[in-house]
């Protein structure tokens, strides 16, 4: 059986079209980002979410930077608990470089760690994330530092009808990492190819963008690119992705790029 794309003979097959909203680098925050939402270092993630609720999502992933650090008071860590679960639907965290999955991360603190529909790689499960009733499996390596990693060093088998890999890092079609001085946390197509999957969720960039040969996207963070990505698993095997915008406060300089 090929490890990438034979389905599992005791998956029955997909009698309905599986809609996952992608998202990355949030920023949760009490500084910067609070300042661009009048106060609210929470209202890019409730946008996030809103968004996915109105495109009928069966599951949002936000691919690494959901928080910008683990200094964050914990009123605001309620708060964003108060969004994840009032959103009512799976939502899959890939801890980032920003926000790694270390023993004093924001997830294990306040109301934020009580949260049932919370799914955190490196945290409430090691590297995969099965939604049994989707037919569909998101996994992907967490930051568990703050130190270089290679988000793709390893893959992981197809073991449900869809599979959804989730990156953190820089992209660069043929990685060097013989050079000392060069952006960390690299990917390449080799190893996006090498996935197998469906479609790979790559957080880390601002900016919403197809890279390599596969469905390989960034979504961008939400404030400056103004949309997140809509991926639809349809029933006949095939994977759309489009861009749904959000109705959020922008950043200033991807307004005036405009």
């Amino acid at each position: 059986m090929d490890m990438f794309g034979a389905m599992p003979q005791a998956t029955p097959p997909p009698t309905r079209d599986i809609v996952v909203v992608h998202s990355s680098d949030v920023h949760v925050d009490h500084e910067y980002t609070a300042r661009l939402h009048g106060g609210d270092g929470a209202a890019g993630l409730a946008g996030v979410l809103r968004a996915a609720r109105g495109v009928g999502a069966d599951a949002v992933i936000l691919a690494g930077d959901t928080f910008d650090c683990h200094r964050l008071p914990l009123g605001l860590l309620d708060r964003a608990a108060e969004v994840i679960a009032a959103a009512g639907l799976p939502v899959v965290v890939l801890p980032g470089n920003h926000d790694p999955a270390v023993p004093d991360a924001v997830y294990h603190y306040g109301a934020l760690a009580e949260v049932e529909n919370l799914h955190v790689l490196g945290v409430t499960h090691d590297e995969a994330v099965v939604l049994p009733d989707l037919g569909l499996e998101i996994w992907g390596r967490p930051h568990r530092d703050y130190g270089d990693m290679i988000p793709f060093e390893r893959i992981r088998p197809r073991s449900t009808r869809w599979q959804i890999a989730v990156a953190h890092g820089h992209y660069v079609p043929i990685p060097d990492r013989s050079i000392r001085l060069r952006p960390s946390w690299l990917i390449g197509d080799d190893e996006l190819a090498a996935t197998g999957a469906d479609y790979v969720a790559l957080g880390h960039w601002n900016r919403a963008v197809k890279v390599g040969g596969i469905a390989a996207y960034y979504s961008g963070s939400p404030e400056y690119a103004g949309t997140v990505n809509v991926v639809r698993l349809t029933t006949a095997g095939e994977v759309a992705v489009m861009r749904a915008e959000l109705d959020i406060a922008r950043e200033p300089s991807a307004v005036e790029s405009s």
